[in-house]
Order: structure tokens, then C-alpha cells, then sequence
């Protein structure tokens, strides 16, 4: 058992891709050392007091290490895709193991690219001050841990789950009541959310009739799980993995039911993904040729499963105590402003609206543009229901997933992991794999050009951002891929 587990993780210890990659990640780590991405009341501070690396040059520094850090991690990515290797004649590594290496720094550091660790910690203990955060936002409980909380969410409600908020007051608890350390226990839900991935990603890709190894190194190892994921202890990656674990018990045993209680808990975290559970009944008993009759049954029975799910996330947020206050916060993730196509369109057409000097408010634009956003992911999500839940369930799980997070106010790069550790199963053709890679790099860029922004030389952050797409550009986008390189089975995991 011992040499089971050690063997792969020396195995890929000796790569150099994948000490590249563990370079990244320290890199990232030390970067994240530094004002954009420390709270002020952090004990690290003292620490960087004492060695006088808290002024100017610790900007500079941090902005230097992420970015080259996030270069670094990027380049190992693309070197560690299967086909790459195979074309070479190396041997295929078990992704968990590189996954395990590369990400081992990030157990240690602070949150990366994000503060909402810090909200679970304070949401936890306003709960144990029996104060809901679905009512009231950090900032009614003045101190340290609100003093984490970064300021744009201090006094908003909370737009989580029931379970979830429940969760972060049981961490906060075991934490002994210790702000600092209970952000930092926030990665032990995502890391359970981590390992139901790498675990489920290859056996649903294997059942799926696509390469189990093609499809761990884009979903496992893509960069956005290692910083998001582990490195931010986001809470979509538990919501992520019991969702993989509803599809994949349905899959294996070919009840429905279960698999869309599963789906239920995984709201409980976070609610969108109530959404996978329409595709089970699909994955659990295929229909007949479409315009059968035999339709109307397997459509009966994707509204009970989401019944089902619906009702286990409603039973859970009696269990908990805390309700359907959600509803309260849902514009809340809205309030911050992203790359999101619908948020881009809205402000040039609010630039010009300004000009014209028509709209006192100086909003109505960007508000239009959301919504239209909203009613075209409601009509793209119908129209792949139509088009493919029939035949391909899993392909509308991921693209209406990968849709909505496109068209929703903000988008965040691990919104689109809702639907990216499915998107191998899609069968994806060169050109939008090609356009998945390019899509991860700069959507980590931006997160990454946010926080030099806050660190004050944007400038150089800007230069760096380029530097790090001119490689992805360099080394991906010039190469040939192997044709239906993720739909060759039986190659090893």
C-alpha cells in the first residue's frame, strides 16, 4: 500500500514539468506574501515587520513572484498533457500524484487570489453569536474576523448554501475561536471537494468512452483547481464534487434517486448545482429514438429527480436552522465587478449613454445588459436541453454550467470548473479545447492583474500578463493535437 502511494509521487517528483509546476506554486505562495492579498489584522504582518519586507519592495516582489509563479504553473500544464507525452514516448503519470506535488505548497499559505475564505470564517462565527448571515453581513459583529472580510462583502448577506454557512461555524469551533486559523481550515471542505474530483473525473470519462487520462489532466490538473480550489479554499469545490458524485453513483448503479439526493446535499453548498440533477434520470436509463413516446417517461422522471434534490436541499436548510434566506443575497456575487461578457457589453454601451448625458443613474445600461445576459443563459440552457439532454446528458450538464457562468453579472475563474471538469466528456474538438486552455489562462490572469493592480506597479503586472500569454500562445496554440485526443479509451490514469 505504502509503495502503491509513493511510487506515483516519486514518479512524478523526478519530471521536470512537474517540478516546474511545484516552482509555480511556490512561487505563488511567496507572492501571496504581500498587501493585495494579506487582511491588515493578519499575524504575518509582525513577521514582515521584523524583516522589513512590508513597504514598497514586498509590492513589487509579490507581484513579480505570482506572476511568474502562474506563468510556470500554466507552462507545466500544457507539457503534462497526455498527448504531448505519448508523442514523445514518455510515460503517463497518475495525475492524483502530480496533483499532490504541485499543490502541496498551497496547503500553508493564505488564501490565493481571494478573500472569501475569510467571509466563511466570519459568516461561522456570527452563527455561533446566534446571528444570521443571511440577514446581516460581517460587519454587525465588529473585530478581527470581520476585520478579514474584505470590504465590499462586510456588509452584505450571505448568497451560500445552508450546509455550507454550517460547516464554516463547526470549522470555526474546532478552530478554537482563532480567526486566522479558521480561514485556513476552510480548505479542509474544498480539499474533500479536490479529492472527489480526482477520483470521479477519470471513472465518469472512463464509463463516458473517453481517455481517463486526458480527461484527469484537464480537469484535475488545470490550474484553476490547484489556485482555486486549493489555494483559495473555495466552497464550489465540495459543491463540484458531491455533484460528480451524484452523476457517478447514478452511472454505476442506475438509480436516479440516489444520485439526485447526492445532487440535493451539493446544493446545500451552493445551489446551482440543483441544475445536474435534470440529467440523471438520462444517465441512469437512456431513451428510446428521439420523438418516441418513450420521452415523456424519462421527462417525468428528470422533474421527480429534481423534486428529489430540491426536496433533500429544503430538508437541509430546516435540518440547519438557517432556511431559504439565500434568496436574500442572490444579487450579491453581482456586486463586484469581472470580465463577464454581459458586465463588458453593459459598461462600453453605459460609456457612451454617459456621454449622451441621458441616464441620471449612470447604471441602466450595465442593469440591462445583465439581464439580458440572465435571459439569454435561460434560453441557451432550454435550447441545450432540447438539443442534447436526451442523447448526451452530460454534455448539457457542462455546457449549461459553463454557459451560465459566462452570462451570469461576475464571473469568477472557478465558476467555470462548475461545468470544466465535465467539459472533457463533451468530446470537445481542437478548437474549443484550444479555446478551454486559453479561456483558463486568462481568466487566472485576470485574477492574478487584480491583485498586482492592488499591489500598486500595474503596470509591470501588465508586462508580466503579457509575457505569460505570449507563452501560452508560443507553446499551445502552435501545436498539433491528436485528433479526438480526449475520446481515445483505455489509456492509463
Amino acid at each position: 500500500m505504502t509503495e502503491a502511494v509513493w511510487h506515483p509521487i516519486l514518479q512524478a517528483w523526478r519530471t521536470r514539468s512537474v517540478r516546474a509546476g511545484l516552482l509555480g506554486s511556490v512561487l505563488i505562495v511567496l507572492g501571496a506574501l504581500s498587501p493585495a492579498y494579506l487582511p491588515q489584522v493578519s499575524p504575518v504582518w509582525e513577521v514582515l515587520y521584523r524583516l522589513r519586507l512590508d513597504g514598497p519592495f514586498s509590492k513589487w516582489a509579490g507581484t513579480i513572484l505570482t506572476m511568474i509563479g502562474l506563468g510556470l504553473l500554466l507552462e507545466s500544464w500544457l507539457r503534462l498533457r497526455p498527448a504531448r507525452r505519448r508523442a514523445r514516448g514518455e510515460p503517463q503519470l497518475r495525475h492524483w500524484a502530480v496533483l499532490v506535488v504541485i499543490a502541496a505548497p498551497m496547503l500553508i499559505a493564505p488564501p490565493i487570489f481571494s478573500h472569501d475564505a475569510y467571509s466563511y470564517a466570519a459568516q461561522g462565527w456570527m452563527l455561533h453569536n446566534h446571528v444570521n448571515p443571511y440577514e446581516v453581513g460581517p460587519g454587525v459583529l465588529p473585530g478581527q474576523f470581520a476585520d478579514q472580510v474584505a470590504w465590499v462583502w462586510r456588509e452584505t448577506p450571505a448568497p451560500y448554501g445552508p450546509l455550507a454557512l454550517r460547516m464554516s461555524h463547526w470549522i470555526v469551533v474546532a478552530a478554537g475561536f482563532d480567526p486566522v486559523l479558521s480561514a485556513l481550515l476552510m480548505r479542509i471542505p474544498a480539499l474533500v471537494g479536490v479529492v472527489l474530483i480526482g477520483w470521479l473525473v477519470p471513472r465518469i470519462a472512463r464509463r463516458s468512452g473517453v481517455d481517463p487520462s486526458a480527461a484527469s489532466w484537464f480537469a484535475v490538473l488545470n490550474p484553476i483547481l490547484v489556485i482555486d480550489f486549493v489555494g483559495g479554499a473555495h466552497n464550489d469545490s465540495l459543491m463540484v464534487g458531491l455533484m460528480l458524485f451524484g452523476i457517478w453513483t447514478t452511472m454505476r448503479y442506475r438509480h436516479w434517486w440516489l444520485g439526485a439526493a447526492i445532487v440535493g446535499v451539493a446544493a446545500a453548498i451552493k445551489q446551482p448545482a440543483l441544475l445536474a440533477a435534470v440529467a440523471l434520470p438520462f444517465l441512469a436509463s437512456p431513451p428510446g429514438p428521439r420523438g418516441s413516446r418513450r420521452i415523456l417517461v424519462p421527462l417525468a422522471r428528470a422533474t421527480a429527480s429534481l423534486a428529489v434534490a430540491v426536496a433533500v436541499f429544503a430538508g437541509l436548510s430546516v435540518a440547519t436552522r438557517l432556511g431559504f434566506g439565500w434568496i436574500n443575497a442572490v444579487h450579491v456575487p453581482g456586486l463586484v465587478e469581472t470580465v463577464s461578457p454581459s458586465s463588458i457589453i453593459g459598461h462600453v454601451i453605459q460609456f457612451f449613454v454617459n456621454l449622451a448625458g441621458v441616464d441620471p443613474t449612470g447604471r441602466a445600461a450595465v442593469r440591462a445588459a445583465r439581464t439580458v445576459g440572465f435571459v439569454v443563459a435561460g434560453l441557451g440552457i432550454a435550447w441545450l436541453a432540447w438539443r442534447h439532454l436526451q442523447r448526451r446528458p452530460l454534455h448539457f450538464v457542462s455546457w449549461s454550467f459553463i454557459l451560465f457562468a459566462l452570462c451570469a453579472p461576475a464571473i469568477h475563474s472557478w465558476y467555470v470548473l462548475w461545468g470544466g471538469v465535465l467539459f472533457p466528456m463533451t468530446r470537445p474538438s481542437q478548437r474549443w479545447l484550444r479555446a478551454a486552455i486559453v479561456m483558463t489562462a486568462v481568466l487566472l490572469g485576470f485574477a492574478a492583474m487584480n491583485f498586482a493592480m492592488r499591489n500598486g506597479p500595474w503596470l509591470l503586472g501588465l508586462l508580466l500578463l503579457w509575457a505569460i500569454w505570449e507563452s501560452v500562445h508560443a507553446h499551445e496554440l502552435s501545436q498539433n493535437w491528436e485528433p479526438g485526443a480526449l475520446a481515445t479509451p483505455g489509456s492509463p490514469r
